[in-house]
Formats: structure tokens, C-alpha cells, sequence
């Protein structure tokens, strides 16, 4: 079943599109607040500050140091969908209930984080640019989000 407009996410990165189909069945709060965030242009302009080979492409820290956030906590939404290749999902601290404005796509299999972070999206199109972000925990030369929009809002 294809997402709706209104239920995907269309992230323009310095290495291309990333489009990402929303998942509110099972995360309704982070993917209310993802949405909320993107509309107000939170995301624009966000380096990609902890990028691992085989794992994953980290962002959504404004001060992209990886200890920034939008200043409003997430109570954790849980579920069985697996952390694969594509899954979007959110980065948090130790508490469960600490996940805020930064998340991460996954490059590869990552099974071990499957029921312990938010799983609230999925790679649908352009995997290919998620692969050219430039790695580094922080890369040298981190790549960003030039602009993140919900498709239903795009002219």
C-alpha cells in the first residue's frame, strides 16, 4: 500500500532526494512531531553528524554535534518493524523516553536495535543518495539536508 501525500516525507539532501514513507500506525507521536518539526523547516540545512559505514546516517541536530534537539521529549513507541536496510528511525540517550528531533536511516541490516528505538519510517525512493552521505562520527565534510518537506505540502 503507497503512502499518502500527506504521509510522506520528501528529504532533499546535498547528495540528492530521499523520499520516506511515514509510518503513523506505528509511531502516531513521532510521526505527528517529524511533520510538525519538517513544516516549520526545523530540518533545513541539518548536517548529517555521525554517519557509520554498514550502519547507519545519523541527523537532526541543529548544532550538529550530536547533543541538540528541538527541546521536546518523545515517550518511546516501540514495535516489531525491524531495523533493515532503509528503516528510519529515532536516535535517543540511554532513557527510552529521551528520542526528540534527531533520528537515522539505516544502511544495512541493524536487527540489534529492533524493539528498543522508534521505528517511523521507510525508505521508499533515492536509497542510492543516502548511500553517497559521506561518513564520519563527525564527517569532515558532513553532508546536510538542504530542505525536508511533507509531500502534501509541496507545491
Amino acid at each position: 500500500m503507497a503512502a499518502t501525500p500527506e504521509d510522506t516525507l520528501i528529504i532533499e539532501t546535498s547528495r540528492g532526494p530521499v523520499t520516506v514513507e511515514l509510518r503513523p500506525d506505528l509511531a502516531p507521536n513521532h510521526v505527528a512531531r517529524i511533520k510538525e518539526l519538517a513544516r516549520q523547516g526545523f530540518y533545513d540545512g541539518v548536517v548529517f553528524h555521525r554517519v557509520i559505514d554498514g550502519f547507519m546516517a545519523q541527523t537532526g541536530d541543529p548544532t550538529g554535534t550530536g547533543r541538540g534537539g528541538s527541546g521536546q521529549k518523545l515517550h518511546a513507541e516501540f514495535s516489531k518493524e525491524p531495523h533493515t536496510r532503509g528503516a528510519v528511525s529515532m536516535a535517543r540517550a540511554q532513557s527510552p523516553d529521551s528520542a526528540d528531533s534527531q533520528f537515522f536511516i539505516c544502511f544495512d541490516d541493524a536487527s540489534f536495535l529492533d524493539g528498543q528505538y522508534t521505528v517511523w519510517g521507510r525508505v521508499s525512493k533515492g536509497m542510492e543518495n543516502v548511500d553517497k552521505i559521506t561518513r564520519g562520527e563527525p564527517p569532515s565534510k558532513p553532508d546536510k539536508i538542504v530542505a525536508m518537506r511533507v509531500a502534501a505540502d509541496a507545491g
